[in-house]
């Protein structure tokens, strides 16, 4: 919040539609509503790309993805270069993608998404030997294999988004930064506009986009879903040497070279989560998560003040009233020191001849994530005119731009392109079992 608001647009009287939440799914949202001739206001309570959306790994991948998701993911492999030739230079790189397996088992796991994977074409191969010294000099670590999908890529998200975010506005978004949603104005039970922090947007569209705060906004007007948040930390390496020009991650360690020469570093299958009343709610959804990976995820007593599942946090609130949106406007954890530290001597290790690994900086972000590891894409049937896309696992920044057409689409009443049914609202209450989607 200290760094100056570059989207400082008038709050309109009404719209036609209203798109809550400055991240990438937003962003892409309001710009693909705009294209289609609506008038559009995207309202973000802190900074564009203030959280998460910035603070990724800058991953644009379809390896590993969920099936279901898959399709969408290349499609938005298609929609990347276009815009990076339509806003600028974003770093956007065909570098691929290497999933480096530690054992047998492991490579196995590979070989069966692989497989499974097969008839959409990703272009996925396995490497072994020779092959994979060549895809991975210098390393010093012992591989049984990796999986390589070349045609994966890259981009800065500090750089993406908000270039994204000023595209949308020369395609007449509105922006409003700095500018909380309090709820939702509801006529008969139908959206009748968004009440802010300066007042009344009048509309009958309303997209939430909110990330880790979807599920506080939700509850508020009585829709329940299960999601929680997790503490995901990184760390900028130095300008170092090459490796590898793309993503990659073993069982301790991803790791990206960035534009500036360094490498960004996070704990591979590490994250924490702050214990608090939705913790508690959400645990019957969460434990067969849980279970197939009990040391994954690290339990951390509460939350810093005013976090979404903070003990303290309000959970029902007036339109007059100052909302948890305004009393913490960006999530900026604190990183874990003892884990960066370890990924400093973890990335050494690995890579021997690149001598010191110095650390720039840190920092982590809070993922949204549901049960299944896949998000919910959907109308709110309870509330006509609200549509919502969230909890995407961490899994967002890559897809975002085809999520953001296909959110787009729906919230106009269009088909959406492809089968969303996987993605429904509704499959955590019609007692449906949840399959969790690849932990890759």
């Amino acid at each position: 919040m200290t760094t100056p608001a570059q989207f400082t647009d008038a709050l309109p009287a009404q719209a036609d539609a209203v798109v809550i939440g400055g991240g990438i799914i937003g962003v892409m949202t309001a710009w693909e509503l705009a294209r289609a001739g609506q008038s559009v206001v995207l309202l973000e309570k802190g900074r564009i790309a203030g959280e998460q959306s910035s603070r990724n790994w800058g991953w644009i991948r379809a390896q590993g993805r969920d099936l279901d998701e898959l399709p969408i993911m290349q499609e938005a492999q298609k929609m990347w270069p276009d815009l990076a030739a339509e806003v600028g230079d974003i770093g956007l790189r065909q570098t691929g993608t290497l999933y480096l397996a530690e054992d047998a088992a492991q490579l196995a796991g590979f070989e069966e998404w692989q497989r499974a994977a097969a008839p959409h074409r990703p272009g996925a191969m396995m490497l072994t030997g020779q092959r994979l010294a060549e895809a991975l000099p210098g390393a010093k670590r012992a591989y049984a294999g990796a999986l390589w999908t070349k045609t994966d890529m890259k981009a800065e998200p500090w750089l993406a988004v908000p270039k994204f975010a000023a595209a949308a506005r020369k395609a007449g978004v509105q922006i409003v930064e700095g500018c909380a949603v309090r709820g939702l104005d509801l006529v008969g039970g139908r959206v009748a506009g968004v009440v802010t922090e300066q007042g009344l947007v009048r509309t009958k569209t309303v997209v939430l986009a909110g990330g880790s705060w979807s599920s506080l906004f939700l509850r508020r007007h009585g829709v329940n879903i299960p999601q929680l948040s997790v503490r995901a930390t990184v760390a900028a390496t130095t300008r170092m040497g090459d490796v590898n020009l793309g993503g990659a991650v073993d069982k301790r360690l991803a790791w990206r070279k960035r534009a500036d020469g360094g490498y960004t570093l996070a704990p591979a299958g590490f994250h924490e989560l702050f214990v608090g009343p939705d913790a508690f709610r959400a645990l019957r959804n969460f434990a067969g998560l849980l279970w197939q990976d009990p040391l994954g995820t690290k339990l951390l007593l509460a939350a810093p003040s005013g976090y979404p599942d903070g003990w303290r946090t309000p959970r029902q609130w007036d339109d007059g009233d100052i909302s948890p949106f305004e009393q913490c406007r960006i999530l900026d954890p604190s990183p874990n020191a003892g884990r960066v530290k370890k990924m400093a001597r973890d990335f050494a290790d690995t890579f021997p001849g690149l001598g010191e690994v110095t650390i720039a900086r840190s920092w982590a972000g809070m993922i949204d994530t549901l049960p299944d590891i896949v998000p919910v894409v959907d109308h709110v049937d309870q509330i006509p005119g609200l549509t919502v896309c969230t909890g995407m696992c961490g899994h967002g920044f890559g897809i975002g731009p085809a999520f953001g057409r296909i959110t787009a689409r729906l919230a106009l009443g269009q088909a959406p392109g492809f089968d969303l049914s996987r993605f429904r609202l509704s499959r955590f209450t019609d007692g449906s079992k949840l399959i969790a989607g690849p932990n890759l």
